[in-house]
């Protein structure tokens, strides 16, 4: 079979479950041939021989499988990660919290900054990236995301600069923090997500029985810890309810940031 027509069939076997299954079939055939796309689209009357392999991996994104736990890879940015079963996969959305994160890191000259649950290392490395002194502290409850923290770190040579902590919040963490970044989960406990997600790890997605309660506790820890800046991701509905609880505890109003849909997708507390 030549590529054109393995990449034909497995789109169509596709077609069910990705919005864009032509693409996704050839992102699995990039990574089973180790090729780029390019070279699939100059080589696409090219016969290949056994494509047995090939169509398992098809098999099982049908099964609903992230595709990125399938080619253990996430682009974020103009960087690659890798990913696997344990790690929450990196969202276009975040890179938001990126920019506004860096947008407060530039503005009052920070130096030394905190990301509560770094999973993947998504957010740190590309701050790390931009701000080349700034000195990052990093923590997460979970040894298997902290695990593809280390390597994506190491891959990009910043181990000297991003320090990784095995711990909730901030505990036993004694630094003099600028500024907390955190994509926490929050989502609420009794929401039914979608197939593909169920595959990724519910301690980076479930906040709670509501979904805010982790991003209240951040909230506390920031005022508890004297930390200036906070900025984080949330959900879209959550604007109310986080405006209101640093309100009942005596905090400045919340800066909400949108995302591209124009929904409510984090916000910057200047404490």
């Amino acid at each position: 079979m030549i590529i054109e027509d393995a990449l034909r069939t497995a789109a169509k076997e596709l077609s069910n479950i990705a919005q864009r299954p032509r693409l996704e079939a050839e992102i699995l055939m990039s990574y089973y041939l180790n090729q780029d796309r390019v070279w699939l689209h100059t080589n696409s009357n090219k016969e290949i021989g056994e494509l047995q392999e090939f169509f398992k991996l098809v098999k099982r994104r049908k099964e609903y499988e992230p595709i990125e736990y399938i080619t253990r890879r996430v682009s974020f940015y103009d960087i690659e990660l890798e990913v696997g079963p344990g790690v929450l996969i990196a969202r276009p959305e975040t890179e938001l919290l990126v920019d506004k994160a860096a947008e407060i890191i530039r503005k009052h000259n920070l130096r030394v900054m905190c990301e509560i649950g770094i999973g993947s290392g998504a957010v740190s490395i590309m701050l790390a990236k931009i701000f080349p002194e700034l000195k990052i502290v990093a923590t997460d409850i979970s040894e298997d995301a902290l695990n593809y923290a280390k390597k994506n770190i190491n891959r990009y040579g910043l181990e000297s600069r991003i320090e990784l902590y095995n711990t909730n919040l901030l505990d036993n963490i004694d630094k003099n923090i600028e500024i907390i970044v955190s994509n926490p989960p929050y989502i609420c406990k009794e929401f039914n997500l979608p197939k593909p997600v169920l595959f990724e790890p519910k301690n980076a997605l479930i906040g709670g029985e509501s979904g805010d309660e982790l991003l209240r506790k951040i909230i506390l820890t920031a005022k508890d810890r004297d930390i200036p800046h906070l900025v984080c991701e949330m959900g879209y509905d959550q604007r109310e309810p986080i405006f209101n609880f640093c309100k009942s505890i005596g905090l400045n109003e919340p800066h909400f940031y949108k995302d591209l849909s124009d929904l409510d997708r984090g916000f910057y507390l200047k404490l």
